[in-house]
């Protein structure tokens, strides 16, 4: 094989890894936010889950001063119905004790639905604190882990780098600057191997003496069809 392949494949091989390391260093912010989100959605939840038991805690109390203010209602009736000699008036007041009375049952009817309610969203609050504390942890672990991913990332990726730098060095300049420019729009593959006259590259045949010429292995081959920089698979 021709030393420039020879050289190249270990330089695409560094810039392979390059690549690689970068992509998933890219991630790792992306995964942060996700872990933040996640938590957050909790955390919303929980809130949400609170505030309906604050809302309806305020209805009840509400209900409860309405109960009282005809409670009161009722004790004045009853001191004018005590006072009064007059049947009509005896009762009128007592019909609008009935009306009160009622009032109130339908209100302490209420008042129960409320109760169950309250009761239950204090277990839905309970069991969704402890999605959030869990939740909460586990990015903690999460983040640690991260932490730990980006760091180990990026020292193989400094490694990775101090490698091609020392690869290139001696390069040809133009061969160096193809390979660059095949590699950036190749989606990392500039050197690809040439298989029954089909390039491994875009799987494109080439001619039997462009073939022959990569068999030989005496001078740098593109594939006709891709541009790629070719080289004979024993």
């Amino acid at each position: 094989m021709l030393k420039e392949i020879e050289q190249l494949l270990l330089l695409q091989e560094r810039d392979q890894k390059i690549k690689m390391y970068k992509a998933e260093l890219e991630t790792v912010p992306l995964e942060q936010r996700r872990i933040d989100q996640f938590v957050a959605a909790k955390s919303n939840a929980f809130d949400q889950v609170k505030q309906r038991a604050r809302d309806v805690e305020v209805q009840r109390k509400m209900l409860e001063l309405d109960a009282q203010s005809r409670r009161d209602s009722i004790a004045k009736y009853k001191t004018q119905q005590y006072q009064t000699r007059k049947n009509d008036e005896f009762q009128a007041i007592s019909q609008e004790i009935h009306r009160f009375e009622q009032e109130i049952e339908q209100i302490e009817d209420h008042e129960i639905e409320l109760m169950e309610q309250t009761e239950q969203f204090q277990k839905e609050a309970l069991f969704a604190e402890a999605e959030l504390i869990a939740a909460k942890r586990q990015s903690e672990l999460q983040h640690t882990d991260l932490e730990k991913k980006e760091f180990t990332l990026g020292e193989r990726l400094k490694q990775a780098l101090a490698e091609r730098e020392q690869l290139s060095q001696g390069f040809d300049p133009d061969l160096l600057f193809q390979y660059t420019r095949l590699f950036a729009t190749k989606e990392g593959n500039a050197v690809v191997p040439v298989e029954h006259e089909f390039c491994m590259g875009c799987h494109m045949k080439n001619t039997t003496a462009l073939v022959h010429r990569a068999k030989l292995g005496r001078d740098i081959v593109h594939c006709q069809q891709c541009g790629r920089i070719l080289y004979y698979a024993n």
